[in-house]
């Protein structure tokens, strides 16, 4: 997204010409980050020049319009327009947090913006490979 300021996920970040500065961006609440995980810290893109970014998976982009919202499950959210807000909810029920299998939080973005979304976040990925991968045990 050249030319704007972005937020990415804490861990995107990879390299970045001298003119990117690199100032932390905290979500507002703070209990949304104990419990929602990659929502809590991201990492802000702004100034001149080009920055690297690595994301899990395929990138999708979006563009949302001025109210406009978008519910994406906790961990997806790869890249966000620093014009984009964004809050951490809970998911409404007791059935959907104890069978729901995509955990209990999920990420509300709000428009205007550009947004990112990746197709598998790597601890997903390290999760599916896992019952693959041969142990000492069997």
């Amino acid at each position: 997204m050249p030319g704007e300021d972005v937020i990415v996920q804490k861990s995107a970040f990879l390299a970045a010409e001298e003119g990117v500065e690199l100032p932390v961006f905290f979500q507002k609440k703070f209990g949304a980050g104990l419990f929602g995980g990659e929502g809590f810290i991201m990492q802000r893109l702004s100034g001149r020049g080009t920055a690297f970014v690595e994301i899990a998976g395929y990138a999708v982009e979006y563009r949302l319009e001025k109210g406009q919202s978008m519910i994406v499950d906790t961990g997806y959210l790869a890249m966000m327009d620093a014009t984009c807000s964004m809050e951490i909810v809970s998911v409404p029920g007791v059935k959907n947090a104890l069978f729901g299998g995509e955990g209990i939080f999920n990420t509300v973005v709000k428009g205007p913006g550009r947004i990112i979304l990746q197709t598998m976040p790597v601890n997903k990925v390290a999760g599916s490979i896992l019952p693959y991968i041969p142990s000492s045990g069997t």
